[in-house]
């Protein structure tokens, strides 16, 4: 066995299908089952059994499987510490971000660009958790109540959001009416945002959801712009708007932090050390229009 093998069964053990294998490994599915068949033939042990819910590792397939995480984890923490020593200002750079941060921010990525034009920069756009340490990024610039375990970075602001409709569905309905005669625009359902739907029911209270879309700064500001109806937004994406006017006083309750995070391990990378800083310092001078304050 090579770490080819071992990286083929960590693949399918994760995947669960050839083709999810395959994604993650970069190559053909029918590669991946040319190797995971030789593997099975070399050491005389079914690895994995097809089954309606995908390939499920045998109990050889997952002592295997643990094995390869084992020796995965020894690998990613080497490169995490030979990448943390690199002083270079030139190659790849991944950074995972938020749509508003990245939509309203475009300028500040513009210029990391211009300042640093040896940096391949590449950035992945989406709420979902990635795994720095399996490299999927090198820095992540979240909003949230509370960074992930295991990253050090800091908290540059607040961002707050705000009750926003546009002013044509405000004069329509009436600048005087409650919130619950407002159509409002809502989330596609899910547990993430249930606290929405309670918030909702107890200040327009039978006030009708007109859509629902995902999660989404810049489809929700523009089916609010679009009049279609009433939703919470960042105050950085909507009060730049102005055809949307804010339906409520601000309330602290609608605040979170933007963090910006890594590895320990990448601290000193130069790299990372650079694209830090140029948007530390973006963020904290636009601190006020995240905060949803007027600018001083």
């Amino acid at each position: 066995m090579n770490w080819d093998d071992l990286h083929v069964v960590l693949a399918v053990s994760r995947g669960r299908t050839l083709v999810e294998a395959a994604a993650s490994l970069g190559v053909a599915h029918t590669t991946v089952s040319r190797r995971l068949k030789g593997l099975e033939s070399r050491l005389g042990v079914r690895l994995f059994d097809r089954t309606p819910d995908g390939l499920v590792p045998t109990a050889a397939g997952s002592e295997l499987a643990a094995t390869a995480e084992q020796v995965e984890d020894q690998v990613l923490t080497v490169q995490g510490r030979l990448m943390g020593r690199d002083a270079r200002l030139t190659g790849p750079l991944r950074v995972s971000t938020v749509d508003v941060l990245f939509t309203c921010l475009t300028d500040v990525w513009g210029t990391f660009s211009e300042r640093f034009p040896g940096i391949e920069l590449t950035v992945d756009i989406g709420r979902e958790p990635v795994s720095l340490s399996r490299r999927e990024a090198d820095v992540v610039l979240r909003v949230a109540t509370a960074p992930p375990e295991l990253l050090v970075g800091r908290r540059l602001a607040d961002m707050q959001f705000g009750i926003y409709a546009s002013k044509a569905l405000i004069d329509r309905v009436g600048p005087d009416a409650p919130l619950s005669a407002y159509p409002w625009v809502g989330w596609d359902r899910g547990p993430r945002w249930r606290w929405f739907e309670g918030w909702l029911a107890d200040n327009a209270p039978g006030a009708r959801i007109a859509l629902r879309l995902d999660d989404r700064g810049e489809l929700m500001a523009r089916a609010v712009r679009a009049g279609i109806g009433a939703q919470l937004l960042p105050c950085l994406l909507a009060d730049a708007e102005p055809s949307l006017q804010r339906l409520l006083p601000l309330d602290p309750t609608f605040r979170v932090g933007v963090w910006m995070l890594t590895l320990a391990e990448l601290r000193t990378n130069s790299r990372v050390r650079a694209f830090m800083d140029h948007m530390g310092t973006a963020l904290v001078a636009r601190r006020a229009a995240l905060e949803g304050m007027p600018a001083e």
